[in-house]
């Protein structure tokens, strides 16, 4: 079977959240770069120390808003000129469908260094004065990016080029917005929802409300009773809550959130954090503790056919939507059952991660740059893509569960036009989580200081999945160290701002 979707290769030691950065639609990534083998504490750890270092030390200062009222966003594109881009590649057909368009568009030479963006390299340039023209990045590292001046401000390019930012995802463009100015053009959005294995929920008595997250008393019971060991060794998975990686989901899910709305102030040590830590962690203590959970689950086939839900070995989880497309092509007789995930109040809540095209300051194209990110996530560009993954699908008898673009209207187009309105079950209850799942996400606001801050909140939830602290404890400590972190970073932007603000008052 051949794979027809390649998410963007991620290097182990850059990624603490997310088992890959895969395109934000419903998606296969290629085996062979193992992205669902979570990493050890340690090595989260350490990498995560380490790039919170590298945009500490790159890129200070190159200046980004100053140069953007110099920059003319609506300055044609001169037939065969070049364009360099960090960060993206054409793997597959959504991604090479809107490239090849954008091309011939704009008439120009478009250079890709594909593989996903290293931000070493790329502030590195930037600060060396010879930054690519347009970088395609993750969206939590926009306001690290616009926080050092190694990007532009967008609102002259977005005027210029008509986007119409009422289109995109309410989160996704919140998530490139940073201290009122946009700062990228996002794109696609990576969300979760609730997956069970529906034998196993049977089995116990329970259907997929159980262990949705409304209420995670429930979702214990159900981890309890779905879990079965043999002579001592646990050999089916009753619940898997996802951590770290998905404590804003359940905090958010308790009306907690990690950041408060304007990205200054963290809020790990809300009481409703450390309940939500502490339910989520309970699951794991019921099944023999996380260790034990975590050898169990990286023994698995995650991507193939004997993929834990196939072979009846986990009961459930959330988990990002592109998994739906790996049950679909790999196990499409697993007995599945899909929900949205909801929180304690019953509705419906996803943590959305993305994409987003940024301007480097010193870019030697930056209208052309503009032009070029405009193209490739306009409506138009969306339908073009969403026919050719169709298209494709149908040819190997799947079924197309859509593209969540980032952009509204696209997605609304795209569901209506594309994807079949009476598919087959289960798929038909995963399409519809999917979307509503799209409709109800949240993001962690834009900072300067978000991989420190990713990087307090996971090292304690680690510290509490290796029994190393209590919850409130490691949560105390954690607190103190993001809002240390975020303390730094704002008086820097702000000392920074303030500079600029004399300059333009001169």
């Amino acid at each position: 079977m051949q794979n027809r979707t390649v998410c963007r290769k991620v290097s182990r030691s850059s990624v603490a959240s997310r088992t890959d950065l895969c395109h934000e639609e419903l998606v296969v990534p290629v085996q062979r770069q193992h992205p669902g083998r979570p990493r050890t504490a340690a090595t989260a750890a350490a990498s995560a120390a380490a790039v919170a270092l590298l945009l500490g030390a790159c890129a200070t200062g190159t200046g980004g808003e100053g140069q953007a009222a110099d920059v003319d966003f609506s300055a044609t594109p001169s037939p065969g000129s070049s364009l360099d881009v960090m960060g993206f590649g054409t793997g597959d057909e959504v991604g090479k469908v809107r490239h090849d368009r954008a091309v011939e568009a704009l008439g120009v030479d478009v250079r890709l260094s594909e593989g996903a963006l290293d931000p070493q390299a790329f502030l590195s340039a930037a600060a060396s004065g010879n930054p690519p023209d347009l970088i395609y990045a993750d969206r939590t590292q926009i306001g690290t990016f616009a926080s050092r001046g190694a990007i532009l401000p967008l609102s002259a390019c977005i005027e210029a080029q008509g986007i119409d930012t009422d289109a995109y995802v309410d989160s996704a463009l919140a998530q490139v917005t940073f201290d009122g100015e946009v700062y990228g053009i996002p794109e696609f959005n990576q969300i979760q929802v609730t997956m069970a294995n529906a034998d196993l929920l049977a089995d116990a008595g329970l259907d997929i409300s159980a262990v949705d997250g409304s209420d995670p008393d429930a979702a214990l019971a159900a981890a309890e009773a779905m879990t079965r060991s043999d002579g001592g060794r646990l050999s089916v998975i009753g619940f898997d809550s996802k951590l770290p990686e998905f404590l804003p989901l359940w905090a958010k899910g308790r009306g907690a959130d990690l950041l408060s709305a304007d990205g200054r102030t963290a809020q790990l040590d809300d009481p409703e954090v450390v309940t939500a830590l502490e339910k989520a962690v309970a699951v794991y203590d019921a099944q023999g503790g996380f260790p034990a959970v975590k050898t169990y689950r990286d023994s698995a086939d995650f991507f193939g056919a004997g993929n834990q839900f196939a072979t009846g070995t986990l009961g459930a989880m959330p988990m990002e939507q592109w998994y739906v497309n790996v049950l679909n092509e790999s196990s499409p007789e697993a007995p599945m059952a899909f929900g949205p995930f909801r929180g304690t109040d019953g509705e419906v809540l996803s943590f959305a991660t993305g994409s987003a095209w940024a301007v480097p300051a010193d870019a030697d194209d930056p209208a052309t740059a503009c032009a070029y990110a405009a193209r490739m996530t306009e409506t138009d560009a969306w339908m073009a893509a969403a026919q050719a993954r169709a298209d494709a699908r149908a040819a190997d008898g799947l079924v197309f569960t859509g593209v969540l673009t980032g952009n509204e209207e696209a997605d609304a187009r795209i569901r209506e036009e594309l994807v079949p309105a009476e598919a087959p079950q289960p798929w038909a209850d995963a399409i519809d989580a999917v979307y509503a799942a799209n409709d109800h996400a949240f993001t962690l606001p834009a900072n300067p200081a978000d991989n420190e801050f990713k990087q307090a909140w996971q090292d304690a939830v680690n510290r509490v999945l290796n029994g190393q602290q209590e919850p409130a404890e490691a949560l105390a400590q954690a607190q103190q160290e993001a809002q240390s972190a975020l303390d730094e970073a704002w008086q820097k932007w702000d000392e920074r701002a303030d500079g600029s603000a004399g300059q333009d008052a001169q």
